[in-house]
C-alpha cells in the first residue's frame, strides 16, 4: 500500500530538523502518542539538526483501536521499531531521509523517503514509501488497518511540533 503524507510546519527545514533531533522532543512525541513504553536513541547530532542525524525509536502502543484482524497479529500491544535516517542540509537549508518502520514478530514494514523544504514562510515535510503486510489472503486488511495509526502518528507530529513552533 502506498503512502504518501504532506505534514507542514510554520519554521523553517533548520528549526525543523533540530527538533527532529532533539530526544526530548521525540520522548514527548512518543509520550503524545499515546505509547506505553519508549526508547529513543539519536546519533551524530551536535547541536541537534546541525549535520546527518538517525532517530531510532522502539515503542509500545495500545491496540485497542485496531480491528480484530490486525490485534489477532500483534496482541494487546503494537512493537514498533523505527529508524529515521537524515542527511545533511543542502544549501538551501532542504535536507533528504529515509524512514524504515518494522513490527517486530508481524510481517509488517513501512519504508519510506522524507523530505523537508522550505515552502513559503514555512516547512514541507514529505512522507512518501510502501506498507507492506506480507500476510497471505488478508495482507490488504492488515495494511488498511496499519495505515490509520502510521498516519496519525504523522499528523499528530505535524500538531506538536508546529505547536513548538509557535503556529
Amino acid at each position: 500500500m502506498r503512502l504518501d503524507v504532506v505534514l507542514r510546519y510554520p519554521g523553517t527545514p533548520e528549526a525543523v530538523a533540530a527538533l527532529l533531533a532533539d530526544r526530548s522532543v521525540v520522548e514527548e512525541l512518543c509520550a503524545a502518542s499515546d505509547a506505553l513504553e519508549w526508547d529513543v536513541r539519536v546519533e551524530d547530532a551536535e547541536p541537534p539538526g546541525a549535520g546527518a542525524f538517525t532517530v531510532t525509536v522502539d515503542r509500545s502502543l495500545p491496540t485497542h483501536e485496531l480491528p480484530d484482524i490486525a490485534r489477532r497479529f500483534v496482541g494487546p500491544a503494537l512493537r514498533l521499531h523505527q529508524v529515521d535516517t537524515w542527511g545533511p542540509p543542502a544549501a538551501d537549508g532542504s535536507r533528504t531521509g529515509t524512514t524504515v518502520l518494522r513490527v517486530p514478530g508481524a510481517p509488517v514494514t513501512a519504508t519510506a523517503t522524507t523530505a523537508l523544504r522550505a515552502v513559503g514562510g514555512g516547512t514541507e515535510h514529505s512522507v512518501t514509501g510502501e506498507l507492506k503486510a506480507s500476510v497471505p489472503l488478508v495482507g490488504a486488511r492488515v495494511e488498511r488497518a496499519a495505515e490509520e495509526p502510521i498516519v496519525r502518528a504523522l499528523r499528530d507530529q505535524e500538531r506538536e511540533l508546529s505547536a513548538r513552533l509557535g503556529g
